[in-house]
C-alpha cells in the first residue's frame, strides 16, 4: 500500500508561525541563492591549498586527500535526505540546520591543524549541500507562479557560481594570509546566512508528514559510500584493487537491494515510482553527464594555466592569476540564468536543457584550439559556463514538472546527487587522464599537451551523450499559466476549511 495521501497546510494556517517573516519574492531568493552561493563555495575552498595539505596537517599525501573526499561523500549521501526531511518536517528548519552544520564545521576546521579534525569538520561543510535543493523547492512553495522561474534559474546557478569565485578568493587568502582565514570566512559567511534564513523565510505552506524512512537512508548512505569512495579513491588504491573492486560490487549489491526495499515500504526515502518516470529518469542522468562536463573545466583549466612555460604549452600562471582567469566564467552563469527562464517559458526546460549541454560541448571543442593564451582559456572557460548556467538553471524545472508538489525537494535532492556523481566521476576520469599522459620536465613528471586535449575530448563525447538522453526526455504540454511561470504544474491551493 502506497503512503497516504500527503496533507498541504493552507498558508493561512501557517501564519501563526511566520506571522512575522512577510518578506517579498525578491528577499527569498535573494536569501536562498546567498546561502547557495555560500554552500557552493565549500566545493573550492580548499583547492588552493591542496598541495600543501601534506605538509600542512603532518600527514601523508593519500591520507591528506580525505579532506576533499569527505566532504564529497558528505554531500552526495546528504542531498537526497535532506530532500525527504524538507518534504516531511519542514523546508526552512532544514535549510536551518544545514547552516548549522556549516558553520560548527567552519570552526573545527578553523581552530586544528590535524587531519582528523580537519576531515571533520569537511564533512559537516559538505553536510551543508541539501540547502540548495531544498532552497528550489521553497521556491516553488513561496513565489508567485509568474517568478518561479527565474528565480528557480538563479538560485541553480549558484552551484557554479559559488565555485568559480570562490577559487580566487581562496587563492587570493592563502597567498596573503593563513590557510586558516579560508574556514574563519565560511564561518562567517555561513552565519550571515543563518541569520537571513531565521529572520526572513518562512516556513514553506507545503509538507507531507509521515515516518522518516531510516533503513532507506542507511541503505542508501552505504551504497553511496561503497559506490563513490572507489570512484574518488581508485586512482590511490589502483583501479583494480581488491578494495577498489570490492567496494564497486559491494555498492552495486547494497543499492540493487535498497532499490526492492524502497518500492515496497510505505513511506519510501525515495519514491521510485516518481524517479523512474520518464521525464525525471532521463533529466537525472543527462544530470550525472552534464555536473562531469562541468567538473572537468573546474579540474584541468586551472592545471593548464598554472603548467610551467617550460612545456612548451603551460601558460606558467600562479594560483591566484589562474583563479582570477576563471572567475569571469561564474559571472557568466549567473548573467545567464535570467536567459534561461525566459528560454523555459517559451519553449520549454527541455529546449533549455538541450540549449546548455550543446553550448558546453561547443565550448570545450572551441577549446581544443584555444589553448595558447590566457586570454583564450578565460574564452573557453566562459563559454563552457555559459552552457552550465543555462543547463542547471533548466534541471529543476524538469524535476518540478513530473513530481507532486509534495515531493519537490526529495526530487530536487536526488537530482542534486546525479550532478554529485558526475562531478565525482569526472575528477576521478580527469585525474587518472592526466596522472597517465605526462611529459618529463627536469626530474619530474607532469602532464602533457595531449593530456589536456584528451580531457576536452572526454568532456565533449560527455556532452554528446546528455544531449541524447535529453531528447529522450518527453515534451509537456503546459498551460499559459505554466508558460508565464517557466516552470510546470503551478502549485495546488491550499485547503481553506470553507466550501
Amino acid at each position: 500500500m502506497r503512503a497516504p495521501r500527503a496533507q498541504i497546510r493552507s498558508r493561512s494556517s501557517s501564519l501563526s508561525d511566520s506571522s512575522t517573516r512577510t518578506p517579498g519574492p525578491g528577499a527569498v531568493t535573494a536569501v536562498i541563492a546567498l546561502s547557495g552561493v555560500v554552500v557552493s563555495l565549500m566545493q573550492t575552498l580548499v583547492v588552493p591549498i591542496i598541495p600543501q595539505l601534506p605538509h600542512l596537517l603532518n600527514a601523508e599525501p593519500s591520507d591528506a586527500s580525505w579532506v576533499i573526499t569527505a566532504t564529497l561523500l558528505a554531500a552526495a549521501v546528504v542531498t537526497p535526505i535532506s530532500g525527504r526531511l524538507g518534504d516531511m518536517f519542514g523546508k526552512r528548519k532544514i535549510l536551518i540546520a544545514s547552516l548549522v552544520a556549516l558553520v560548527a564545521g567552519s570552526v573545527v576546521c578553523a581552530l586544528t591543524d590535524s587531519l582528523i579534525p580537519v576531515i571533520t569538520g569537511r564533512v559537516l561543510q559538505g553536510l551543508a549541500t541539501g540547502v540548495i535543493p531544498v532552497g528550489i523547492s521553497i521556491l516553488r512553495d513561496e513565489l508567485p507562479a509568474a517568478r518561479v522561474g527565474g528565480a528557480v534559474s538563479l538560485v541553480s546557478a549558484t552551484l557554479g557560481v559559488g565555485g568559480a569565485i570562490g577559487l580566487p578568493v581562496a587563492a587570493a587568502i592563502v597567498q596573503y594570509a593563513d590557510w586558516h582565514v579560508l574556514f574563519w570566512l565560511a564561518a562567517g559567511l555561513g552565519l550571515v546566512c543563518l541569520a537571513l534564513v531565521v529572520f526572513l523565510l518562512p516556513e514553506s505552506p507545503n509538507q507531507a508528514p509521515g515516518r522518516f524512512d531510516t533503513p532507506g537512508a542507511i541503505g542508501l548512505a552505504a551504497g553511496l559510500v561503497c559506490l563513490l569512495l572507489p570512484v574518488t579513491k581508485g586512482g590511490d588504491w589502483g583501479w583494480t584493487s581488491a578494495t577498489t573492486l570490492g567496494l564497486f560490487a559491494g555498492g552495486a549489491v547494497i543499492l540493487a537491494l535498497w532499490a526492492v526495499y524502497e518500492t515496497r515500504v510505505s513511506q519510501p526515502l525515495v519514491d521510485l515510482r516518481v524517479t523512474v518516470r520518464r521525464p525525471v529518469l532521463f533529466t537525472n542522468l543527462a544530470s550525472v553527464l552534464v555536473g562531469f562536463a562541468m567538473y572537468a573545466m573546474s579540474l584541468t583549466l586551472p592545471q593548464l594555466l598554472q603548467s610551467p612555460e617550460a612545456t612548451g604549452y603551460g601558460l606558467g600562471q600562479s594560483t591566484l592569476a589562474a583563479g582570477l582567469a576563471l572567475a569571469p566564467g561564474g559571472l557568466v552563469m549567473m548573467a545567464l540564468s535570467p536567459v534561461s527562464a525566459r528560454i523555459t517559458a517559451r519553449h520549454g526546460a527541455r529546449t533549455a536543457l538541450l540549449i546548455g549541454v550543446a553550448v558546453i560541448g561547443t565550448g570545450y571543442g572551441a577549446g581544443l584550439f584555444l589553448m595558447s593564451q590566457v586570454w583564450q582559456i578565460v574564452i573557453t572557460s566562459m563559454i563552457v559556463s555559459a552552457g552550465v548556467g543555462i543547463a542547471y538553471a533548466a534541471m529543476p524545472a524538469l524535476i518540478m514538472g513530473a513530481v507532486p508538489v509534495t515531493e519537490t525537494a526529495s526530487a530536487n535532492g536526488v537530482n542534486a546527487l546525479m550532478r554529485s556523481i558526475g562531478t565525482s566521476t569526472s575528477s576521478a576520469v580527469m585525474a587518472a587522464i592526466l596522472a597517465n599522459m605526462t611529459m618529463r620536465l627536469g626530474p619530474v613528471e607532469v602532464p602533457a599537451e595531449n593530456g589536456f586535449r584528451m580531457t576536452y575530448v572526454v568532456a565533449m563525447l560527455a556532452t554528446a551523450v546528455g544531449l541524447l538522453l535529453t531528447l529522450a526526455i518527453p515534451r509537456i504540454q503546459r498551460s499559459t499559466a505554466e508558460q508565464d511561470a517557466g516552470t510546470a504544474p503551478a502549485r495546488p491551493r491550499a485547503v481553506t476549511g470553507h466550501h
